[in-house]
Order: C-alpha cells, then structure tokens, then sequence
C-alpha cells in the first residue's frame, strides 16, 4: 500500500481537498453577503466576528492547541502584533461588505487578483527582496491597469485598492505572529470580540439592530456570519499544510475569478470599457509572475 506524499515533496488528496473547499467557499461568498445589503457593513463584520469565536474556540479546544493561545495572551509583543492583524483584518471585512452590498463585486474581484503582485512588491520594499525582470513586468502591467480604470472612472478605484493594502499588510504581519494559524485567527476575534458585542449592545439599545432573539431570516443570516467566516479560513490553514507553494499560487486565483463570474453573470454589473482593457490587463501580469514563480521554484 503506497502512501500519500508528504507536503514537502508534493500535494496530499487532502490537503488539495481542503483548499479546494476554502476557495469555492470564498467564491460562493458573494452570494451570502448579498442578501445581508440591507444592513450596515459595521453590524455584519461585528457578528461575522462574534459567531467566529464559538467555531475557532471549539477547533482549538479539538485540536487541545488552547495552552498556544493562553501563551500569546501573556505576551506583550504577541499581543500587539495580534491587535494589528486583527485592525487589517476588520479594514480588509469592512471593504468587502460594502462592496458586495454596493454593487462593486468586479472592484473587490480586481482588488485580489491584484493582491499576490502587491505581496511581491511589498517584499521588496520592505524585506528588501528582490524582483526578477518577470515580476518587475508583472508589477507595472498592474500599476498600469488601476491607473487605466482611474482615468476612465476619473478616481481611484479605492475598493480595490483599500481591499489589495489591507489584505497584503494582514499577510505580511500575519507571518510575524509567533503562533499557529488556527491559533492566530482565535486570538485575532477575541481582540475583535469586546468591541463587537459593544457595538452590537448599541445597536440593540437604540432599536436599530437587524438582530433579535426570535427565528428571524435576519437573525439567522447574521448568525451564519460565523460560519461563512470561520470555516473557508479553517479550511485553508489545513489545506496548506498539504500541498506545495505552486499549487496553493494556481489555486489562490480560483476565489476572484469565482467573484468575477458572479458579479457579471449572477449580479449584472457593467462590465465597461475601461474594465475590457484593464482585466486582461491584470491577468496577463498574473500569468507572467507565476510562470517566473514556477521556474525560479524549479531552479
């Protein structure tokens, strides 16, 4: 009986599955966040943090990780750092829920094809890493594509923008936390988790929350928040443990291409001029990074 390959020397059924599960899920998300449009982005990101809690707690208390996260509670740094990643994290929600709710899916779409060319270039910029000819190209044919779609629109496309910054700055900061995955996002919800119940107590006060403790659609569209959150990410840090850095790289287009298609076909949102030439645009660059990626792997 021959046995699975180990993630250092190539994908795991498992590990593809999990994966596989946490991108469909992210490009299905759309789909959820737009019956919850009636209701403002900050009282949705207050419950999608407050139901992830109960989930993330019981995988870790599963997984008997929770000594991990008491050991991060008691430090100062760790502490900080997860203060940070947890504000990037709320930025990066907070843009996506508006986004959807108004009618900018093919902005947030844009926005995380965009985000691996913006890792590479924030590496180089702040870990003085360096750029290959490739990625140099890859970069500019970006650059040059926001800048197609700020002329045409006569502003800056913030949504993808603000979505690309904030993920991008979550990712790098998030490599900095000296604990697990599972473990980090945990301990980023519990930060969140004082400020959430608070808002949502305020909401509940002044009789303007979409939340009740009766079976209302409402009610239980916010308390699926949690599990829409939670789980596509849970999904991920398992599926990562098996499979190779160029196959989660192939893998990671499948959410914003999944966006796209239901922003255009599902929700009907122009697809305009500017948007013909700035899209190719992008997926040009992304095809040349990643085929530099693959080589500079194979040398």
């Amino acid at each position: 009986m021959s046995k699975s390959p180990s993630p250092k020397s190539g994908d795991t059924l498992s590990g593809f599955g999990f994966a596989m599960g946490a991108y469909l899920l992210w490009g299905f998300l759309p789909l959820y966040m737009k019956m919850l449009q009636h209701m403002p982005p900050a009282e949705v990101v207050a419950h999608r943090v407050i139901w992830s809690v109960p989930l993330a707690g019981l995988l870790l208390i599963a997984l008997r990780r929770t000594s991990d996260l008491g050991a991060a509670l008691r430090n100062p740094r760790t502490l900080a750092m997860g203060c940070l990643t947890a504000a990037l994290i709320t930025i990066n929600w907070g843009i996506y829920v508006w986004a959807i709710a108004a009618d900018r899916a093919l902005d947030a779409a844009l926005g995380y094809y965009i985000n691996p060319l913006f890792s590479v270039a924030l590496g180089a910029l702040l870990l003085g890493e360096k750029l290959t000819r490739a990625q140099m190209v890859a970069i500019g044919l970006a650059a040059a594509a926001v800048a197609i779609l700020t002329i045409s629109n006569g502003s800056i496309p913030w949504v993808s923008i603000g979505l690309t910054v904030s993920w991008g700055f979550y990712a790098l900061c998030k490599k900095q936390l000296p604990i697990g995955p599972n473990q980090g996002f945990l301990l980023e919800v519990l930060i969140l988790l004082v400020p959430a119940l608070a808002y949502v107590g305020y909401l509940a006060s002044t009789g303007s929350s979409h939340f009740t403790f009766t079976a209302t659609r409402d009610t239980w569209l916010l308390m699926g928040c949690g599990v829409v959150t939670a789980v596509p990410l849970i999904l991920y840090a398992n599926g990562a443990k098996g499979l190779r850095l160029t196959t989660i790289a192939v893998l990671q287009y499948i959410a914003p291409t999944m966006i796209f298609l239901v922003a255009v076909f599902v929700f009907g949102e122009t697809f305009g001029q500017a948007r013909m030439i700035a899209f190719p645009m992008i997926w040009a660059a992304l095809v040349i990074y990643s085929v530099s990626m693959f080589r500079q792997m194979r040398r």
